[in-house]
């Protein structure tokens, strides 16, 4: 197919008008008879149906009795670098244990398999966009925002890096000796080396600089950390380690965001001072460890209480969960959370930590056409997704599991004759 046939075929693809449905914007606004029109990728408008004009020769849907939601975001996923968390082959989140452990510049997207079969399981509960985290050691790696849609990391990829990892928890502490004050004192020593690899890189490519704690690529992943143009996101639990962390924060001048923060609500002041957001999960209710022994159910409800910023997420440490995160966000709604700021916390937050809020998040005018059609409230789990879209384009709601249903549903046809 040529360029110009390519053009013209995407010109031809008629507008889309989702009319008289009840739609979440997101950003806390709800439309109780809304139209949403889109064109290409783009969302051309939404509103009031008695406000806004459907173009001629749009498809029109008719959302009485659905519902319409940005795509869901999940603010820290394996979806697409890991298949079965038992076999290490199909593991590409991090580097294992004969690797330093400073891997700042290792980048969880070359890892990425767009054809991994977790993919349509996960877009078929609603998640559009994951944030894809990398493991191991204590600096882990760069994060990247990508769309689950595409058949190359190119055609996925939103934003990479998105932010740097680390954990300042179990691998974090083993990585410094098994003690929290060695987290801080290599994290404290690595940022040091940084700055200095910055400003004295012809003395450090001479050998004339003193010895640094990492690879060169790793420093040179670090620098936007440093110079506070790329988050610097750790996982950190006990209300004590996240004092500790915020003070480095501090110090430091980074932006920093807190992952895990099980315990988070015994220092939310502090975090909404420092603005810090947290990426949460609502399911935690008894210590898996003993930096978890405040773990409870409404952490969510009471860190946003506080003011924090919160971003839920199945925190996938444990399998490929991306695929339960309005479910994750339905749970905090029933210890507290308000229904809207739930919906913030797996759309609009997620989008604006990773500085992609502009694009991604929230149902408006010129933002990309990532959004999901419910038959109901999607945080309930009976709810199921009727359409859901990605740049505008409508996607199948088939997966492995759904075409196996299917194949076996009749065994008179399933089953071969002898």
């Amino acid at each position: 197919m040529t360029v110009l046939a390519f053009v013209l075929l995407a010109a031809a693809q008629p507008d889309l008008a989702i009319e008289h449905a009840r739609i979440h914007t997101g950003d806390g606004h709800k439309i109780d008879d809304g139209t949403l029109v889109v064109r290409g990728e783009t969302i051309l408008a939404v509103g009031a149906s008695a406000e806004v004009r459907v173009p001629d020769g749009a498809r029109r849907v008719d959302g009485r009795g659905l519902w319409v939601t940005p795509g869901l975001v999940d603010a820290e996923a394996l979806t697409g670098t890991v298949e079965v968390t038992q076999e290490d082959s199909t593991d590409d989140s991090g580097l294992d244990g004969r690797y330093d452990a400073i891997r700042a510049a290792f980048s969880v997207l070359d890892g990425l398999n767009p054809r991994s079969v977790l993919i349509p399981v996960t877009r078929i509960e609603g998640v559009t966009t994951s944030v894809l985290v990398p493991h191991g050691g204590l600096v882990s790696g760069r994060q990247a925002v990508v769309r689950l849609a595409g058949d190359s990391a190119e055609a996925m990829v939103v934003r990479s890096p998105a932010a740097i990892y680390a954990t300042a928890s179990g691998p974090g502490r083993a990585a410094a000796f098994g003690a929290r004050g060695g987290v801080m004192l290599r994290l404290r020593e690595l940022f040091d080396d940084v700055r200095q690899y910055a400003r004295r890189r012809q003395d450090f490519e001479r050998n004339q600089m003193r010895k640094v704690g990492a690879s060169r690529l790793d420093l040179e992943a670090l620098i936007p950390v440093v110079e506070g143009k790329l988050p610097f996101v750790v996982e950190a639990h006990r209300a004590s380690d996240l004092q500790a962390v915020l003070r480095f924060a501090r110090e430091q001048k980074i932006r920093l965001v807190i992952s895990g923060g099980e315990e988070g609500w015994m220092v939310g002041k502090e975090l909404a001072a420092a603005r810090v957001p947290v990426i949460v999960s609502a399911l935690p209710d008894l210590p898996r460890e003993f930096e978890a022994l405040g773990a409870r159910l409404d952490n969510a409800a009471l860190l946003a209480r506080a003011g924090v910023q919160i971003a839920i997420s199945p925190r996938e440490h444990d399998g490929p969960f991306s695929r339960t995160l309005r479910l994750e966000a339905g749970n905090a709604v029933a210890h507290g959370l308000p229904w809207e700021e739930a919906l913030a916390a797996v759309t609009r937050t997620p989008a604006e930590i990773f500085d992609v809020g502009a694009l991604l998040g929230t149902l408006a005018q010129g933002r990309s056409a990532d959004l999901v059609v419910w038959s109901g409230d999607p945080f309930e789990p009976l709810t199921r997704p009727r359409q859901v879209f990605i740049r505008g384009r409508e996607i199948p709601l088939r997966s492995r599991q759904s075409e196996l249903r299917d194949r076996y549903r009749d065994l008179r046809v399933a089953r071969p004759r002898p």
